[in-house]
């Protein structure tokens, strides 16, 4: 079973690690810079991306019956290794077939305590990356550094899921010969 799923989780992974490596050949200062409206300096924001990473997959998948790690407070080393193998294992759970309408559990920053559909969580996992990768994108564009393209077309672009089908007429040609 596909259902899209597939490109969904991959693209995730594939953002995760392209920004990682991006970011492992900045000089390790930068990392520690910030702007105004992001999560928190650049480090600080990318241990937050994979460490929510892990609740919502062990949340939505069970693959673990507590949060897989006792600290996100690691290196990008460490951090990419662990993005890698969140984004297997959350392939692996979608393509296996999954009840999107399956309650889970989340809890409140005041201990409340809600029924969440599965399909939530993942909903949740992808905006929540998103949002944050984009943090760490401003942070980097604001230090004078242009971030990796980490768009659905440029990783279509890169996986060969997407195409050139046709080259369209070069204008300059047509315009000199009229």
């Amino acid at each position: 079973m596909d259902g899209g799923y597939r490109d969904l989780a991959r693209h995730n992974a594939w953002a995760n690690a392209r920004l990682l490596a991006f970011c492992k050949t900045l000089d390790p200062s930068l990392l520690d810079a910030t702007a105004p409206g992001t999560y928190g300096s650049v480090l600080a924001t990318l241990q937050h991306v994979v460490g929510s990473e892990a609740s919502y997959i062990r949340r939505l998948t069970n693959a673990w019956p507590t949060h897989p790690w006792p600290s996100d407070a690691v290196d990008l080393d460490v951090l990419a290794e662990r993005a890698a193998m969140l984004g297997e294992v959350l392939e692996r759970f979608l393509m296996a077939g999954w009840d999107s309408e399956r309650l889970g559990e989340a809890r409140g920053d005041e201990g409340e305590v809600f029924a969440v559909r599965a399909s939530i969580f993942l909903t949740q996992l992808l905006h929540h990356g998103n949002e944050h990768r984009a943090h760490v994108c401003t942070i980097l564009g604001a230090s004078g550094h242009e971030p990796p393209d980490l768009s659905a077309w440029a990783y279509a672009d890169e996986t060969g899921r997407s195409w050139l089908t046709n080259t369209p007429p070069d204008r300059r040609a047509h315009e000199s010969s009229g």
